[in-house]
């Protein structure tokens, strides 16, 4: 059972490491979703064998309730270790990379951007859209 817990803590953690990276106003605008879709298929790859994959405790929680009281009685594991894992990895990736309160967004990006992805980003950064 510790095992379970490590292996859920870790890959949560993982994963939501990658969203944070991938949408972070300084990171490369349009990769975010095969960022994380690859290391979602590799945490499942890595986990399957060893818990079945939860690190989402709302994907747990409908197949428990179906499958009959002992899994129930391990949901507690598949709802903990993701809340915790993904609460150190928020408090992790807030102490590597502290935001600026102003965020300066390379030509590149803002020009490669969609208009409405550019405007929630400077949005984000508290920057009033300048009109071309």
């Amino acid at each position: 059972m510790a095992a379970a817990f490590i292996v859920e803590f870790v890959l949560t953690a993982l994963l939501v490491l990658t969203i944070l990276g991938a949408t972070d106003l300084k990171a490369p605008v349009g990769f975010a979703g095969l960022a994380i879709g690859v290391v979602l298929t590799v945490i499942h790859l890595v986990s399957i064998p060893v818990t079945n994959t939860s690190v989402n405790p709302a994907r747990s929680i409908g197949p428990a309730l179906f499958a009959g009281w002992d899994a129930v009685g391990q949901l507690w594991l598949f709802v903990l270790a993701p809340l915790l894992g993904g609460a150190a990895a928020a408090g992790l990736y807030s102490t590597m990379r502290a935001l600026d309160p102003v965020v300066q967004m390379p030509v590149r990006q803002a020009v490669q951007a969609l208009p409405a992805e550019l405007e929630q980003r400077l949005e984000k950064a508290g920057i009033k859209p300048v009109e071309y």
